[in-house]
Formats: C-alpha cells, structure tokens, sequence
C-alpha cells in the first residue's frame, strides 16, 4: 500500500542483524545532557516515581568523593548541563558540596525536586552551590496531588518551595506527570502557573520504568485522552500570550506530540508549519543515547533516566566518556545510528525523523524489545501520512 493507506507490512533493510551488529559510529557526539540520579532516597513514595526511590539512600551509592570525581569526568568531557535528580537529590548528604565543586569545574547545574524540603534558607543553600534553575513537581490539586505523592502535606510544601524559589530568585519549571487519574486537571494546573507567575512548565507523558511501569496498565492514557491533554497544551500557551505573560510550554517524553503539533498547526496556523517543522527536525525527536544520558545512584550510565534496566557501564570502573563513546556495545550503537534500526509502527514511520522512534524505555517495557513500538504513540495512521505530505518527507 502507498502513504495514503499506510503500510504495515514488513519493514525493508531494519532488520535484527542490523540491530545487534556492534559496528563502529562516527566518531562525532553530541555532549550529552545528563540527568543524575545522585541518590535513590527520598522522602515521598511517588506512585509513578521511575525509580522507585526508597525511604533510606541505597549504602552502596556513590560517596561524595566519588560523586565530586563524577562531576570531574563530565567537566572533562564538555558535558553542557547536569540535572541533580533523585530519588530527592536534597535528602543527598554531600549534595551542596558535589555540586559546589561541579560547578567550579564550569559545569551548568539543574536541580530536580518534589520541592518540599525547599525553605527560603535552603534555596539560598542551592543558589550558593551553583544551581541555576529547579524542577518541581505538582501532580495536581491538593487531594490528587498528595494522594499520588504518597504524603498529606505535600502539595502545600511543594507550593511552599515554589514561592520560596521564586523569592529568592530560583528559576522555576514546574513539572507534571499526567495519568488517567490526574489528566483531568490539566486546566487547573496551567491556572496555578499563571497564579503564581511560574515562568516555564513541563508536561511529562508517564515513563513506563520504576514504580511507574507497575501502575503502567492502570494509569496510561488512551490515546484519545492524550489528544484531550494535548489540547489543553496547545491551548494555553495562546491563553498566556494574550495575557502578555512568558510562559514556557513544554511537553516531555513522547515525541509523538510533534507530529500532532504539526497536524494541529496545519488546521489552525499553516503560516508556521514550515518554521515548526523545520525546528522539530532540527530537535531530532527522542535523544536517549544521543543527546541525553543518565548516571544512576550506583555510578550506572544508561542512556536516559527511564531506561533502568539497560547498563552502558559504570563511571567507577571507566571514564563517562569512555562509555558515552563506545559504540561495540550494541544498543549504543543502535540508539545513536541515523535512522534508528525499529521494528513494528515506528520501523515504518513516515514521519519518523520528527521522533526518532520515541521512547525506547516504554517499548521495552511493553513488549520485551527496546526496539519495538512505542505503545503511547497516538497519532493515527492516515494522520502521519498527513503530516508527511505536509512536510515534505512523503
């Protein structure tokens, strides 16, 4: 069949000898962004926490000492940003110190919080160390939020840490894990960005790792529904120009929604599909392996912080850029090939340069492969056909 009916036949030349050949890359990389998970403990018990972070730190986890040669490596290797995240990074003992040092070795420095612990005094603590920004996490009005949190109080302490961040001075990104059981609340959540005069917002689809994939089934969204919170995405943006505020909108961990967005704008706005499209190919879709990267509490490089079960080596035996770089591992060398090796929907994609296959992670945990179909994509078929002759790539 042609684009117009979509194939869903075989896929030529992605084959499982392509996939598992450990062949050599380029030898040109981007510096990833890296996402580290400094520590597994916490002080929440989050339903969909990707970790599934613990009451106490794991005693095996790095020690400051070896965290601050860590950062060392990244320095080294041109690293441009570090995502301090957990578990609860501030639960971290040694965590104002290792990043202290980071940062003196010029490396740039996010924070990822649940933000309860954030009072005035510690945000000044944060700032001090070298942290330039903070994610923190909301997952809905009070009651849905601290039910899904796992603690009575969360919500208001988040909020608190919100205020006391935006005080101070903190740049803040307020996140949003969205699930069946929350999705619903995505107006109200938009509403308290504006409330409170956050600056930037993300919306996260849900990881299928960690205590995550265990709620997988319960909790994903149709892909109706998806279309429903993806509306309100695209809506409120317009809300807040027309306000005259800057609030940044993204959405996190499904590139599917590019070529919804493209869809979307070619109905609306077809004055600015050429410039959208052209920044999305640019983007390149999902970097896991490319442009993102994860160092887990152990010391364990993965190639973004949902892939938990695949091990690209470890910074207490070998350098990260030694690991970043060596392509005779086999799904190193497959996630960092241009087109990626996929099988099912994705291998067929006529679009698939705008999402590079999406979530390898969620593949995974749906189907055993990482190099199957992502189940959370929700575009239909005829609706990719569309956006590839929108785009130019039919």
């Amino acid at each position: 069949m042609g684009r117009g009916g979509y194939s869903w036949g075989r896929p030529q030349v992605r084959g499982k000898d392509q996939r598992e050949r450990p062949a050599q890359a380029k030898k040109v990389y981007h510096r990833p962004i890296v996402v580290w998970n400094i520590t597994r403990g916490c002080n929440l018990s989050c339903v969909h926490c990707y970790i599934s972070a613990k009451r106490a730190p794991d005693p095996m986890e790095l020690s400051t000492s070896e965290a601050k040669d860590v950062a060392g490596q990244l320095a080294d290797y041109g690293v441009p940003v570090v995502l301090f995240s957990g578990g609860e990074p501030l639960v971290r003992e040694g965590l104002l110190e290792v990043a202290s040092y980071a940062k003196s070795k010029g490396l740039r420095l996010g924070l990822s919080t649940n933000g309860t612990l954030l009072t005035r005094i510690k945000v000044r603590e944060v700032m001090s160390a070298g942290f330039s920004c903070a994610g923190i996490s909301i997952d809905g009005p009070e009651a849905i939020n601290d039910k899904s949190r796992g603690a009575i109080g969360a919500y208001e302490d988040a909020l608190m840490g919100i205020r006391n961040s935006l005080a101070e001075g903190l740049r803040v990104s307020l996140r949003f894990t969205f699930t069946r059981h929350n999705h619903k609340y995505l107006d109200e959540i938009f509403e308290l960005v504006e409330r409170e005069g956050i600056p930037r917002v993300c919306i996260y689809h849900l990881g299928y790792s960690g205590r995550g994939e265990k709620i997988s089934e319960r909790a994903s969204l149709t892909s109706d529904e998806i279309r429903e919170a993806m509306e309100w995405c695209m809506e409120w943006p317009d809300r807040f120009v027309q306000k005259g505020l800057d609030v940044e909108v993204l959405t996190v961990n499904n590139h599917a929604d590019s070529p919804y967005l493209l869809m979307r704008l070619a109905e609306q706005r077809p004055d600015q599909v050429e410039e959208a499209a052209r920044l999305l190919a640019l983007n390149g879709g999902n970097s896991s392996g490319v442009g993102i990267s994860s160092i887990a509490p152990l010391g364990t490089v993965r190639p973004d912080q949902f892939s938990n079960s695949l091990t690209l080596g470890n910074v207490r035996t070998r350098s990260f850029g030694e690991i970043w770089e060596d392509t005779t591992n086999p799904k190193m060398f497959c996630l960092k090939a241009t087109p990626r090796a996929l099988m099912g929907r994705c291998g067929r994609c006529p679009v698939l340069p705008l999402c590079n296959g999406n979530s390898r992670s969620r593949a995974f945990a749906a189907t055993g492969s990482y190099w199957e179909s992502d189940p959370a994509c929700y575009p239909t078929a005829n609706e990719l056909d569309r956006v590839a002759e929108i785009t130019g790539a039919s």
